[in-house]
């Protein structure tokens, strides 16, 4: 069955409050949920699955009320996208991923910038690309007198075919200094190259793009006056907000691959023959199992929710928000990373030992929660968030506003 079957079951009330919205979301991983593992399966391009973000709304979130948008905050944002996941981990990342791309305006661009984009992202609900792979610094921007063009490659850019509109990134020729834009999909010189076949996040559409002479004009550069960028530490920001994203499609994948296993192990789970338990869920070792699995969800979801609300009051205060104010936020972002990260591995894994043999099963789906977690978690390694909380409690460092922290 088809996601675009299952749409009447949203709501036709437009949610206004967080609570509302995160209602919102749950509606549309009920509707994800029905199919997720068969759509795992199939590997198909999203275009679904992308339409009914936007006929729910949730892909303007972020966007401004009096262009039609949800007006909602980066706590809302976060709890919204960790309910999608639970249903798709990949639906999940896209969500996360497009409202990270539809907030790069407001992170380096001018306040004319991120006026003229939030309008028009959120009246034409646009979902956003972004090939802006760290790892590859092979797009070289030309500066062409009134216009740029952007030629390279980049290994990754989640979203690329079910996208509206594409966050680019570059460095000039000459000076080596990074150059943001937002240009159309389809433009001309943008080819993506639907080479994605990992093992998880399957939906997601992250495979490799080029780019051959992509132009836009000098105005559309982000941040840039008179081709001058105009440098602020919020600019850094990208980092910590997409690490947040981040956790909680993670924690999102976890709950979700604990919520069906729990589910299994009610309806279908056979009791050990040797153990004396009428039930499965009488079993000492699988109710231990499940407490330690919960208890230590419970509690990394709660530092994600503190962690977030430290986010807001920085995002708050865009425009004055100090390196030291940005370098203790990051410290507490690499925290709840490494816990999250650990966690949902430990919960996509361990979950088999409580289902059983059959639970393995091609059409039960449950590997695809550990596959989309294991897959997403190689984006950087834990230990150096680590090190980030270890030298600041020990020396008192803030991390080096890098691509990665």
């Amino acid at each position: 069955m088809s996601t675009s079957e299952l749409r009447p079951a949203l709501s036709e009330i437009t949610p206004t409050t967080p609570d509302e919205w995160i209602q919102r979301a749950a509606e549309v991983a009920a509707i994800l949920a029905v199919d997720a593992a068969v759509r795992d399966r199939a590997g198909a391009t999203p275009y679904d699955e992308v339409k009914l973000l936007k006929d729910s709304g949730l892909v303007t979130l972020l966007g401004p009320t009096e262009h039609g948008g949800g007006g909602q905050t980066w706590p809302t944002a976060y709890k919204v996208i960790r309910t999608v996941a639970e249903a798709d981990g990949s639906i999940g990342q896209l969500l996360g991923y497009h409202l990270l791309w539809f907030w790069a305006a407001r992170l380096v661009g001018t306040k004319e910038q991120i006026a003229a984009v939030e309008e028009a992202a959120t009246t034409n609900k646009w979902f956003f690309g972004g090939a802006v792979n760290p790892r590859d610094a092979d797009v070289v921007v030309t500066d062409e007198g009134d216009t740029i063009s952007f030629s390279g490659r980049k290994s990754f850019s989640t979203g690329s075919k079910v996208s509206d509109v594409t966050v680019l990134e570059g460095t000039l020729l000459d000076s080596g200094t990074h150059v943001f834009a937002i240009v159309p999909s389809d433009i001309e010189g943008l080819n993506f190259l639907d080479d994605w076949d990992n093992i998880g996040q399957r939906l997601t559409e992250s495979g490799g793009v080029t780019l051959n002479q992509v132009r836009v004009g000098w105005d559309q550069a982000a941040g840039f006056v008179g081709k001058t960028f105009q440098p602020r530490v919020y600019n850094t920001l990208n980092v910590p907000t997409i690490q947040l994203v981040f956790v909680n499609f993670y924690l999102g994948i976890a709950r979700g691959a604990l919520e069906t296993a729990v589910t299994y192990t009610r309806e279908k789970s056979r009791s050990w023959l040797h153990g004396g338990y009428a039930s499965a869920v009488d079993e000492p070792a699988v109710i231990d199992a499940y407490g330690d699995l919960q208890s230590k969800l419970w509690a990394v979801e709660a530092l994600a929710d503190a962690v977030a609300l430290e986010a807001q009051v920085i995002h708050d205060n865009a425009w004055e928000v100090t390196e030291q104010q940005r370098g203790e936020h990051e410290v507490r972002v690499a925290a709840v990373k490494a816990r999250a990260t650990e966690v949902a591995l430990e919960v996509t894994s361990r979950i088999f030992e409580v289902t059983g043999a059959r639970s393995t099963a091609t059409i039960e789906g449950l590997d695809r929660f550990w596959r989309n977690v294991r897959t997403h978690t190689l984006h950087d390694p834990v230990a150096y968030k680590r090190r980030e909380v270890g030298r600041h409690l020990l020396v008192g460092e803030l991390p080096e506003p890098t691509w990665y922290s």
